[in-house]
């Protein structure tokens, strides 16, 4: 059964990875990187500090930067207990494939998955009653996820493992964030 489900993942890697042309490869090169979404991560903090009392904004902060640093741990110590190459460095995909990034860590599950949509996901919970629009923030991890495949370095169940890891680890901290910091910051410390 899990060869069958690997060799689906080889499969459909191999064929996703094939449809991309040479004129989207800057975009897809660009996309893959952190800097270009700056920006987003801008926004995010003026939305949480102008929607909520400055208190109460710093902690939604602190909660998202100590679950990213959580989830880059998670998936550190994931992907040096299971060690799976990565496309680029599988000797027997790399000559069939597109490569435009040579990373020479291992590949399950992807980083870039996991903490993009951990934190759209965690910021989407502190904001949807505030902004209707906030699910447009989901753009952000669907293409950096999707990146890693265009660029050679990740199979699709690296980015799905990825992405639930990251949604379900938003949602552990948006718990953890109701249960023990929301009822201080109310209580004890009236904002």
């Amino acid at each position: 059964m899990l060869d069958k489900i690997l060799q689906w993942d080889r499969d459909t890697f191999v064929y996703l990875n094939s449809l991309g042309i040479e004129q989207y490869d800057v975009f897809w090169s660009t996309v893959t990187k952190f800097p270009p979404w700056i920006p987003l991560f801008v926004l995010i903090i003026i939305l949480l500090f102008v929607k909520f009392p400055k208190r109460e904004g710093i902690s939604m902060l602190f909660t998202i930067l100590v679950m990213a640093a959580f989830v880059a741990t998670l998936t550190d110590l994931t992907k040096n207990v299971v060690e799976r190459l990565r496309p680029n460095n599988d000797e027997e995909l790399n000559t069939l494939i597109r490569i435009l990034r040579s990373p020479s860590g291992f590949s399950f599950f992807s980083g870039h998955a996991s903490s993009s949509f951990s934190i759209i996901t965690l910021t989407v919970l502190f904001l949807r009653q505030k902004f209707k629009w906030v699910y447009l923030f989901y753009i952000w991890p669907i293409l950096f996820a999707l990146s890693r495949v265009y660029v050679g370095v990740h199979f699709p169940i690296d980015i799905i493992v990825g992405a639930l890891v990251g949604i379900f680890s938003a949602w552990l901290f948006y718990r953890l964030y109701g249960l023990l910091i929301l009822p201080y910051l109310k209580s004890s410390h009236p904002l």
